[in-house]
């Protein structure tokens, strides 16, 4: 992935308004991401923990998508711990849902779509093997090549984020 300015993320964003995008804060380590290991951005945002951003990169700019974590998700009813994007299998507690309002009128309306991601958004780096999940419960050998692994992340993702973006 290219690198991106502050202004190109912000400006990036499809389903929030002008006024959420400003206030969003960047990640921590912001000037010191490992832009050619990431095939997106994600982060849970430092001045809101219930509040997570990714953003893509297409050929007419970059794609963002602010994303948050339901209001009342008790702990029983998190049964994946398999992150839906990237396929890696965490503990309970490295996947959560994240839900995203529907960019448009339908997001305006309350609607959203979500689904179980890693918890720290960095499904790039698992599956490139730079970040091993804490603790696994169990874990899947694959015989795709990590190539093949990208596509099908990326595969996934666009799918998560065409609900997103056309309902």
């Amino acid at each position: 992935m290219e690198p991106l300015t502050e202004k190109q993320i912000r400006s990036s964003f499809v389903n929030c308004t002008k006024g959420e995008a400003t206030r969003l804060r960047l990640p921590l380590d912001f000037a010191e991401l490992p832009w050619d290991e990431l095939d997106f951005v994600g982060w849970v945002d430092p001045g809101a923990p219930l509040r997570a951003h990714l953003v893509l990169p297409r050929e007419q700019g970059p794609l963002g998508i602010s994303l948050r974590v339901p209001a009342a998700t008790p702990a029983s009813a998190v049964k994946s711990s398999m992150c839906q994007i990237c396929l890696t299998g965490h503990a309970s507690s490295g996947v959560t849902l994240l839900v995203a309002p529907l960019a448009g009128p339908r997001g305006r309306q309350g609607n959203t779509v979500g689904t179980y991601i890693c918890a720290d958004l960095a499904c790039p780096l698992y599956v490139r093997g730079k970040r091993q999940p804490k603790l696994r419960t169990v874990r899947y050998e694959e015989s795709l090549t990590v190539d093949e692994r990208l596509a099908r992340m990326s595969d996934n993702l666009n799918a998560f984020v065409a609900r997103v973006t056309t309902g």
